[in-house]
């Protein structure tokens, strides 16, 4: 349901569908042919995702979701953590502080 009770076109996003969007900063435009599309469109259906889903999925099956010398980064950045562990409410702060300096908005008092 929208904010109005109007019922909201398209499949339904979970949680991890709009983290995922907030995540993302890149667009893509491709041309694919009618056959291509129609496949598409119809595993997105059947799977209940979005097409551009399905061809981040492929992405990141056909070349690797994340290169070795990321993973080692990560490994050692959790190594370096020697058990330090930020609360969700920490984590929440500093994904909002990133999204909001990626989109250039000045942080300032927020009523919540």
């Amino acid at each position: 349901m929208s904010r109005g009770g109007r019922p909201c076109a398209g499949p339904q996003l979970s949680f991890a569908d709009v983290y995922a969007l907030h995540m993302l900063k890149e667009r893509l435009q491709i041309l694919v042919s009618a056959d291509q599309r129609r496949r598409l469109e119809a595993e997105a259906r059947r799977r209940g995702t979005s097409v551009g889903s399905l061809v981040r999925e492929a992405v990141d099956r056909h070349l690797g979701a994340v290169s070795h010398a990321d993973r080692l980064a990560a490994l050692e950045g959790i190594r370096a953590t020697d058990g330090r562990f930020l609360s969700p409410e920490e984590l929440g702060r500093i994904v909002e502080d990133d999204r909001d300096e990626g989109l250039g908005v000045v942080a300032g008092p927020v009523s919540r």
